[in-house]
């Protein structure tokens, strides 16, 4: 928990080995003083997986300027060079542990992340096994499970609602779970127009058809907002967050889809 000297080697130079937490402080700053033993103490308590540096906003004001610090304290995340995460202000203990364990580097994580890019393409195929793999391994990785109830809800639906109702931590994600769910178990009737278009959406699902889901569910939002809960709606978002906002699908789609709403 050393003070600055070299910024670049310090900081940047350094996280390309291990994360560097930059605690932008203060003498004068009394929620400073509050914040600066709770931080360094859970850098003694590290044990080496983050490095705690501490940068005198005073002494430092063009470097405080260039990482746009408005107020103090503030404290900034750097990884492989780049700022990851950043929060201001004196937090308690408890969250500044929940904000470390979110956003630190981990393996699991990362091993989710690269077989993610591969979910709901036309690699989507081998990408199942892989994360399924990952998620026997890492019983704990709640992401993994969500994600991989996810990609095999036109198979398991049953599976992917009990699933997302153990959801503790990514609580937004197991709601989209649900709606997907409840996309693959409805059996309610409307005209028949909606009903057809609902179970070829349920049909796409179930054989990885990812884009004449999509197109099956806006049209459906189109022929009736309302249809079981706002079940389309409900069902093309939580694609599209599954997806991720850069996936060509979420691109090509969101678009007709945000029309089809208005």
């Amino acid at each position: 928990m050393a003070e600055v000297v070299h910024f670049e080697k310090d900081v940047l130079e350094r996280s390309q080995v291990v994360p560097v937490v930059v605690d932008f402080w203060a003498p004068w700053c009394g929620p400073c003083q509050f914040l600066g033993p709770v931080i360094e103490e859970l850098a003694t308590q590290a044990h080496g997986q983050w490095e705690l540096i501490k940068v005198n906003t005073d002494k430092h004001q063009a470097l405080s300027a260039k990482y746009g610090i408005r107020g103090i304290p503030a404290v900034k995340m750097f990884y492989k060079g780049q700022v990851t995460a950043e929060f201001t202000g004196a937090l308690p203990k408890h969250q500044i542990q929940k904000w470390l364990e979110k956003h630190l580097p981990d393996e699991r994580k990362e091993k989710l992340a690269a077989i993610y890019q591969h979910l709901f393409t036309d690699q989507h195929a081998v990408a199942v096994p892989q994360l399924e793999t990952l998620t026997a391994s890492h019983p704990d990785l709640e992401e993994a499970r969500l994600r991989l109830a996810a990609a095999t809800v036109g198979q398991h639906p049953e599976q992917a609602r009990q699933i997302a109702q153990t959801a503790q931590q990514h609580l937004e994600m197991g709601e989209d779970l649900l709606s997907l769910a409840d996309l693959m178990e409805c059996q309610e009737k409307a005209n028949i127009k909606v009903t057809e278009t609902i179970q070829t959406a349920q049909n796409a699902l179930k054989h990885f058809q990812y884009e004449q889901a999509l197109k099956a569910l806006i049209e459906a939002t189109l022929l009736d907002k309302y249809f079981c809960n706002e079940l389309p709606r409900r069902a093309t978002i939580a694609l599209f967050r599954f997806m991720g906002i850069q996936h060509p699908l979420t691109k090509k789609y969101r678009r007709r889809f945000d029309m089809a709403l208005y």
